[in-house]
């Protein structure tokens, strides 16, 4: 059993002793708030040294309806503890019992966590990513995209998350997904429905000035359209907003599928990573 100090106690040794080595952290279902009677919880991981670290925040995918902070995001965790980032993973509430726009204000609340605890956890609060994947990249998407004050971030990482849900909301076309009843509330072609997700879509709030944007998506998605990245992209560039999009050629909805197609994304997004965030080309910009 690897003993891993309590991580109050590790900074108590570096402030006392120049040079201590400081260990890497883990901790499990640390609660980052409460809402609607029901607690927030988080997973965390912090490399060893001094710090501050680039902390990646990781949203997972479900459909807004199911999903856990420990799965989806496997392949991602050992390539970004290697590169020397922090990560966190979260739960959020969860469709039908709450809906819109309760998993928004619960990613806001997870990143005004990071930044209140930074020191204790060795966080650099001026180098947080957002990283979602599917209806995870919707919530990475919308809260990058309306970049308030105490919730901006310094980067954000979309797997295949949808930014324009009233192109994904297509009733008279095809059923739509029951997220749309279960957490937007909207059933037929309406204003109101309209006007709801208009509100709620990412698209709708690019602008100058948003933090750098990368989509990673496979054009041979069947759930979420490889569309709704291309054209968010084109948003975000003819605003003026730094943003890249890597293309998983033949590849589906689920970054699982694309490992056994032999593609490096991940290297492709901790290079993109290391160049986002690196303080001279940050001051720099």
């Amino acid at each position: 059993m690897i003993f891993r100090p309590p991580v109050l106690a590790v900074c108590l040794l570096a402030t006392l002793f120049s040079g201590t080595v400081i260990f890497a952290l883990e901790q499990t279902d640390l609660i980052y708030g409460t809402a609607a009677g029901e607690e927030l919880k988080l997973d965390l991981s912090v490399p060893d040294g001094p710090g501050p670290f680039p902390v990646c925040l990781h949203v997972h995918g479900g459909g807004l309806e199911k999903g856990d902070k420990q799965k989806k995001f496997k392949p991602l965790f050992a390539g970004i503890t290697e590169a020397g980032y922090a990560w966190i993973s979260i739960n959020y509430r969860l469709a039908p019992a709450h809906k819109y726009p309760g998993s928004v204000e619960d990613l806001e609340t997870a990143v005004r966590w990071i930044k209140v605890h930074a020191q204790e956890y060795r966080f650099d609060p001026d180098r947080i990513v957002l990283i979602g994947e599917s209806a995870g990249g919707y919530l990475v998407n919308l809260v990058g995209a309306q970049n308030k004050e105490d919730t901006r971030v310094a980067a954000v990482v979309s797997f295949y998350g949808p930014a324009d849900m009233n192109a994904m909301y297509q009733p008279a076309k095809t059923k739509p997904a029951s997220s749309f009843p279960n957490y937007f509330g909207v059933t037929g072609d309406n204003e109101a429905a309209r006007n709801l997700l208009a509100e709620a879509s990412p698209a709708t709030y690019v602008r100058p000035g948003l933090p750098p944007f990368l989509l990673l998506h496979g054009n041979a998605d069947n759930r979420i359209r490889y569309q709704q990245s291309v054209d968010f992209l084109d948003r975000l560039k003819k605003a003026g907003v730094p943003s890249e999009l890597i293309t998983i050629e033949g590849g589906g909805h689920g970054m699982g599928g694309w490992a056994k197609m032999g593609s490096d994304y991940i290297a492709q997004l901790i290079a993109w990573l290391n160049k986002t965030l690196n303080p001279e080309t940050r001051s720099a910009a």
